[in-house]
C-alpha cells in the first residue's frame, strides 16, 4: 500500500481497519505510562481517538499539570490500563484537557499553589 492510499484511508490487505502513518503501541509505551502514574500523584487519563495519521493515544496528566502522551492499542486498552493503574479515564473529545495541563505547558504555576 502506498502513502497516498494510507492518506485516503484505504484498508491495507489483510487488515480489518484503515492503516495509519504512525507506528503501533509498543511495550515500552505501556511501561512509560505505568512509571509515570506510579511516580506522580493525582494522575488522570485522557483517551485521544485514532486518526488517519496517529494511533489511539492516552495522555496522563498529574495533579501539578505535568503530562505525557503515548500510543495505546485502542480505547478499550486505555480503559483497562487506567483501571489497573487506579486512575480515572476520560474521553478527550468530550471533556477536553484540564487547565493545569495547559498551564504546565505554558510554564505557569498551577492555581492554588
Amino acid at each position: 500500500m502506498g502513502v497516498f492510499d494510507r492518506l485516503r484511508g484505504r484498508r491495507a490487505r489483510g487488515e480489518g481497519r484503515a492503516a495509519t502513518l504512525d507506528r503501533g503501541a509498543q511495550r515500552a509505551d505501556l511501561q512509560h505510562l505505568e512509571q509515570f502514574a506510579g511516580t506522580r500523584r493525582g494522575v488522570e487519563g485522557y483517551v485521544e481517538p485514532r486518526t488517519a495519521v496517529t494511533q489511539t493515544t492516552i495522555v496522563l496528566v498529574a495533579a501539578d499539570g505535568e503530562w505525557t502522551r503515548r500510543r495505546i492499542a485502542g480505547p478499550e486498552v486505555a480503559r483497562r490500563l487506567s483501571r489497573d493503574l487506579g486512575v480515572p479515564v476520560y474521553d478527550a473529545q468530550v471533556t477536553g484537557y484540564p487547565r493545569r495541563m495547559r498551564d504546565h505547558s505554558a510554564g505557569r504555576k498551577p492555581s492554588g499553589s
